[in-house]
């Protein structure tokens, strides 16, 4: 059963290509039968049982659900999951936050021993470092086919051992990935550091530095122990403390020069902080 929402206007983000194997790609290669990537409407379901395929997905943004084999798994961006579609499964979208999914149905050769020591190793539902090189490896799938030459079911046929070779290694390159997105956060960090006087958002942050702005507010959490707002609250509180100590200038200067648009924020934000109001502040230091 497949049940998606009517949208009046084709979504320029859904490409989907279709492709039926050869006889000689069914015995001798993995191949391809569709891949694609889709901005999800909202609450879009899909309910499958006893497909002849096994499917890989990225969740490249947005929110959804996966029910697979007796469990329902919540989803966010940067999760992926991978799944023997023979086995009755739904996946759907969040009526709130619609997913944005890039994804690959494929089969042949030993896809169901690979899938075997897959799923020896991990759950059906995984969040790898990154999926930089999973996407890739997708994207390239889709512009190889969609034109037919020659050579595509073979050249195919080695993207998809190379996506299940990432697949069977996805620690490996965690691993690797991990020191790659300790040097991004870092990066992150000193620009922020550098620029907190400045308004800073998280669709500039994600933008600059080519990372989903819901997995860079997880990661850095997870790195510094606090959210990227609390940071940067807190190098404007720190600055104000020295402005109200060093300086003569009034707090609606202050205000201004550490970021904050408006005073009774500011004031209010370094109350929260320091238990004290600014002028008190001030007065402690200088008697």
């Amino acid at each position: 059963m497949v049940s998606d929402a009517p949208e009046s206007i084709p979504n320029p983000l859904d490409t989907r290509i279709l492709k039926t194997p050869s006889a000689a790609a069914r015995r001798a290669f993995f191949y391809l039968q569709e891949c694609g990537h889709l901005k999800a409407s909202v609450g879009q379901s899909i309910s499958r049982q006893n497909l002849q395929s096994f499917l890989f997905a990225v969740v490249l943004d947005g929110k959804g659900t996966l029910s697979y084999n007796g469990q329902t798994h919540d989803l966010e961006s940067g999760d992926c999951f991978f799944i023997d579609c023979r086995v009755p499964h739904t996946y759907r979208s969040d009526d709130e936050q619609p997913w944005e999914l890039t994804w690959v149905y494929f089969n042949g050769c030993t896809t169901e021993e690979y899938y075997k020591l897959f799923s020896a190793q991990l759950p059906p539902v995984f969040h790898p470092v990154t999926t930089t090189k999973l996407v890739a490896a997708v994207q390239e799938m889709m512009r190889l086919n969609a034109e037919t030459y020659a050579d595509t079911e073979i050249l195919t046929s080695g993207l998809l051992m190379s996506l299940l070779t990432m697949l069977l290694t996805i620690n490996s390159i965690g691993e690797e990935s991990d020191t790659a997105l300790k040097s991004k956060l870092k990066t992150v960090l000193a620009y922020i550091d550098a620029n907190f006087t400045m308004d800073i958002t998280l669709d500039d942050l994600s933008h600059r530095f080519y990372i989903s702005k819901y997995y860079l507010t997880r990661e850095f959490k997870r790195a510094y122990g606090e959210t990227i707002f609390q940071h940067i609250i807190g190098l404007r509180v720190n600055y104000a403390k020295r402005l109200l100590r060093f300086t003569d200038k009034s707090v609606e200067e202050i205000s201004d020069l550490c970021g904050f648009n408006d005073q009774s924020y500011f004031s209010k934000q370094f109350k929260k902080s320091e238990n004290i109001t600014c002028l008190a502040f001030r007065r402690r230091w200088r008697e």
